[in-house]
């Protein structure tokens, strides 16, 4: 016979769990002195159940196997509900395991007690209670498959305290072997006819293109038909940005150079298409024609619906698409102009050395200070849409943006988690002042942790997302700013290393300083944010509606 929650960390262990991220409380502690004795998992103590969902989801999403984090009851499984939706909604697989009081009697009343997995239903792929000890091993097997099933997301279990005491003689199960279907022959022949009667394709890379290794396949299909390519802001990385066929990422949401790109089009070939992203152009009757390259069937919607869908392994349709098609002589003259178009405008922006510094002039000395296989974990503010048009990412994953739930305070997680999946990769937390206050007390578990990371904290005193729409909207500058530690002091007292950008010549030294010197490191940068609103709503749109 076995202890129940033996066999959970031994369910565990058989499904290749590295990492346990999380905050345990009172109800785990049979679950944790049974993880006391595992030598293939690790324990992450955080300091906030957020933090620790945040860290478990960015490691399913760059690793492809589930996350797995660990709270408490009541507050502590509350807690988890953002990284839920953020994991979710993003498409990573993680599984969260969460304590409750003994289900088959009370010791305290309703103390700390609510209905976790009523609460997780609307967040989570599955969410279940363990009520007794021999199912185990078929509950957890379920959580994982389900998290990596397309789209990944969220799952969670309930283990109670009386059911953890319990006694079994039921063992772990082996994963299964699973193969994803391939695209259907005649599918993929009926898109391959439409594109080469086409007379200026292009392709969307979206979503869920960034999950599996579409990344070559892709490639491949832009070096043999020469069609050019833009992406969403979760496709980012898929291809190479530095590319000659790049189109540009779709960040703003209309009346971009990106979206003049697009008009110039007569197909679009939707490559990972996810609803929960904005889309980068609004199908209408008898207009561009759309074909839907996906795991998943099309999700139609007033603004989308495709003509023809190919369905099954992404990468696995790309190359049969590209073995297939002859290449034409597609005119797509008019989307590479926008593309230069773009690529003049930024120029005339990125050399500003204005101090407080310019959001353009950020990205592009943070870009030229990251190498290629570098990792940037942006936290959510207006930032975002800079780094998403102007970073060109050279590889898959390594731009970690939320444009699913768009969530503040992930971006520090989110870096320490990728730090700990490739050590020896550069990685750097961007984050506004707002969003890295949210879980600012992850930097102790990064300094214990011994990570070397570095966190760009652009500093406006504000939130400046929203008070840039505040702005763009015609309102009053109202409610929106507040004052801030010193973040160079906040830093050292977590034993990290504290340092301020004095002028944009000290920039650049600043940041390669900071990348090639072990620890974390925390780097107070004044932003100046006071032309976002003329540059992005007003003369990009100019600009673009001129070409």
């Amino acid at each position: 016979m076995t202890k129940a929650s033996d066999l959970f960390i031994q369910c565990l262990e058989e499904e290749g769990v590295e990492y346990i991220f999380g905050v345990p409380g009172e109800e785990n502690l049979d679950f944790l002195d049974s993880l006391s004795r595992s030598e293939k998992i690790r324990l992450i103590l955080t300091r906030h159940e957020q933090g620790a969902g945040f860290m478990a989801a960015t490691y399913g999403r760059h690793t492809g196997k589930t996350g797995v984090c660990l709270a408490t009851l009541g507050p502590g499984a509350t807690n988890f509900v953002t990284a839920a939706a953020y994991a979710t909604l993003g498409g990573m697989p993680m599984l969260m395991i969460t304590g409750q009081k003994p289900i088959k009697k009370s010791k305290q009343g309703r103390f700390q007690i609510l209905d976790v997995v009523a609460m997780m239903g609307p967040i989570t792929k599955y969410t279940h209670q363990l009520a007794s000890a021999d199912n185990i091993p078929s509950r957890i097997r379920e959580a994982f498959r389900l998290a990596e099933e397309e789209k990944p997301g969220a799952t969670h279990l309930e283990f109670p305290e009386d059911v953890a005491d319990e006694q079994t003689d039921s063992r772990p199960l082996t994963p299964s072997l699973a193969r994803r279907p391939s695209a259907e022959e005649k599918a993929v022949r009926a898109a391959v006819k439409m594109i080469e009667q086409a007379k200026a394709p292009v392709l969307v890379i979206g979503a869920g293109a960034n999950r599996k290794m579409t990344g070559r396949m892709l490639l491949q299909f832009v070096e043999k038909t020469g069609i050019p390519f833009l992406t969403t802001q979760l496709g980012k990385g898929v291809i190479d940005e530095t590319h000659p066929k790049f189109l540009g990422c779709a960040a703003l949401s209309a009346g971009d150079f990106v979206h003049k790109a697009i008009e110039a089009s007569d197909l679009i070939i939707n490559i990972g298409h996810d609803v929960i992203e904005k889309p980068p152009f609004f199908m209408k009757n008898g207009g561009t024609k759309v074909i839907h390259i996906s795991t998943r069937s099309a999700e139609v919607d007033p603004v989308y619906f495709p003509q023809v869908e190919v369905i099954g392994d992404i990468a696995n349709a790309i190359w049969q698409m590209k073995e297939d098609i002859v290449p034409q002589h597609w005119g797509c003259e008019k989307m590479l102009a926008a593309r230069k178009a773009e690529l003049a405008h930024t120029a005339s922006l990125d050399g500003d050395m204005r101090y407080p510094i310019s959001p353009c002039h950020l990205v592009k000395k943070v870009r030229e200070a990251m190498p290629a296989d570098g990792i940037i974990a942006l936290d959510n503010g207006v930032y975002k849409i800079w780094f998403a048009r102007n970073y060109p990412a050279r590889k898959q994953n390594t731009v970690l943006l939320d444009n699913a739930l768009a969530t503040m305070g992930a971006g520090l997680p989110s870096a320490m988690a990728s730090a700990m999946v490739y050590p020896d990769r550069k990685v750097m937390a961007i984050c506004g002042d707002g969003g890295f206050m949210m879980n600012s007390q992850e930097m102790e578990t990064a300094v214990r942790l011994g990570l070397n990371i570095t966190v760009l904290i652009l500093n406006d005193g504000s939130y400046g997302m929203i008070r840039w729409k505040q702005a763009n909207m015609g309102f009053k500058d109202f409610g929106l700013t507040y004052g801030n530690p010193d973040f160079v002091k906040y830093a050292e007292a977590y034993g990290a290393h504290g340092h301020r950008v004095e002028s944009a010549e000290h920039l650049p030294e600043l940041l390669r300083q900071c990348l090639d010197t072990p620890g974390v490191h925390l780097i107070d940068c004044p932003v100046d944010y006071s032309d976002n609103d003329r540059i992005l709503n007003n003369e990009i749109k100019e600009l673009s509606a001129k070409l």
